[in-house]
């Protein structure tokens, strides 16, 4: 069992930054992959990044690729989303994810976390 809980969500302009945190908890963490989507108002929920068990691997969506850094610490068992140059299509609810079922992409992952607002205006 594990449970996840995002932090760091907030209202930032256009280009700034945040970092969004997700604490893992449970003895397993390291077991798993660990996956951030963000779902948008009257939008699907999309994959934004995903990051392998060492952290070795690491996988963005083409809209972030550049701008979003992922990074986890087994030791402390958060995964991180470092989100830089932010632009207003950002704004969305982002949900951190744990064990996905059919690859890293898709948003069959068992573990979600309850999620955590990010808003950037214009």
């Amino acid at each position: 069992q594990v449970q996840l809980v995002e932090s760091g969500g907030g209202l930032v302009q256009a280009g700034g930054s945040l970092r969004l945190s997700c604490a893992a908890s449970g003895r397993a963490f390291s077991r798993y992959p660990m996956g951030w989507f963000r779902q948008a108002p009257g939008k699907e929920r999309e994959f934004v990044s995903a990051i392998s068990q060492s952290g070795g691997l690491t996988y963005y969506a083409d809209s972030v690729k550049g701008r979003f850094t992922i990074s986890r610490d087994n030791a402390k068992n958060t995964v991180n989303l470092q989100m830089n140059s932010l632009k207003p299509e950002d704004t969305a609810v982002y949900y951190c994810a744990a064990d996905p079922r059919r690859g890293y992409f898709s948003d069959m992952y068992y573990y979600w976390g309850q999620g955590t607002q990010v808003t950037v205006s214009s």
